[in-house]
């Protein structure tokens, strides 16, 4: 009866030893862990990896990360290779444990030579084209702001010429219906290239003009401003306007002439040219401002 229990003692004490020991072990070999990807990229101590199948991992290294660089069939040759080797794009074997983060922090890190100088080659391939990428990136935004530029002038010049071509319309249609009015009179006035001053000359001829018109009974000055085609529609519109507006001045201020009497100056612009602008002297013909003597028929019975 006594002998049972020694007996079961010496049983149950190996079997608690072999139970630890698998506990052990096993905790051991569930935290052990090995990989093999390739560097998806690098942020300090941290690097990724991606495993063909899975999630890319999260890779901890520290100053005790054995990096081996191997050679031959069963990985004979070994050479220690400093940190800065781990580039992305390099295929590597990472053995570690699993932190409480997810993350293998690793003991070793291997790779081949071969590799290395592959994952080498492709990154010195791949800084020029991304050089060059963000170049032909600049000059694409550039070229847009250009266009973009290009464009607001251009609906900028289109809606002034807009404007022109309304305001032409309106003294052509006012000058239009004169139909009932003789022309008693008439002077023309030139201008140099981009200039809006009378010259002494056409001034003189002005001042005649209105000592004439002033003879005449009930008696209206047309006076009508053009300009060459040379330049923009709009710089020639203003051009026609202030040229006009200056031989207004001199017909009002020093020829005595009542605004009551004068129509509203017209700016024609480069319409109803006199001569060809492809010539010089051409150009010089249209720079002009006419000043007509008008007076109703009905007022002088015709």
């Amino acid at each position: 009866m006594c002998k049972q229990p020694r007996l079961a003692r010496s049983i149950a004490f190996p079997a608690l030893l072999l139970t630890t020991f698998l506990l052990t072990n096993s905790t051991a070999i569930a935290q052990s862990t090995q990989i093999q990807g390739i560097i998806d990229g690098r942020t300090g101590a941290t690097m990724s990896i991606k495993v063909a199948g899975s999630p890319d991992t999260t890779v901890l290294l520290s100053d005790t990360t054995n990096v081996q660089e191997v050679e031959g069939v069963f990985h004979g040759r070994k050479k220690e290779m400093p940190m800065t080797s781990l580039i992305p794009g390099l295929p590597v074997q990472v053995s570690g444990t699993m932190n409480a983060q997810n993350q293998l922090a690793a003991d070793s890190v291997k790779f081949k030579g071969s590799d290395l100088k592959a994952a080498m080659d492709a990154q010195a391939g791949l800084k020029p084209t991304t050089q060059q990428l963000q170049q032909t990136q600049q000059q694409v935004d550039q070229q847009k702001a250009a266009l973009q530029a290009q464009q607001a002038q251009l609906t900028e010049e289109q809606q002034k010429v807009a404007a022109n071509k309304a305001a032409i319309a309106a003294a052509n249609k006012r000058f239009g219906e004169l139909g009932d009015y003789n022309i008693l009179g008439e002077a023309t006035v030139y201008f140099a290239n981009g200039k809006t001053t009378v010259d002494s000359a056409d001034k003189a001829k002005l001042l005649q003009l209105a000592q004439q018109a002033k003879g005449i009974k009930a008696y209206i000055l047309q006076v009508q401003g053009y300009a060459s085609a040379v330049g923009s529609a709009a710089l020639n519109q203003r051009l026609s306007s202030e040229r006009a507006n200056a031989v207004t001045e001199i017909l009002e201020q020093q020829g005595g002439i009542p605004l009551t009497n004068m129509l509203a100056p017209g700016a024609m612009g480069t319409t109803s040219q006199v001569d060809s602008d492809k010539t010089a002297e051409g150009q010089a013909q249209n720079r002009r401002v006419v000043v007509r003597i008008l007076q109703n028929k009905g007022i002088a019975g015709t």
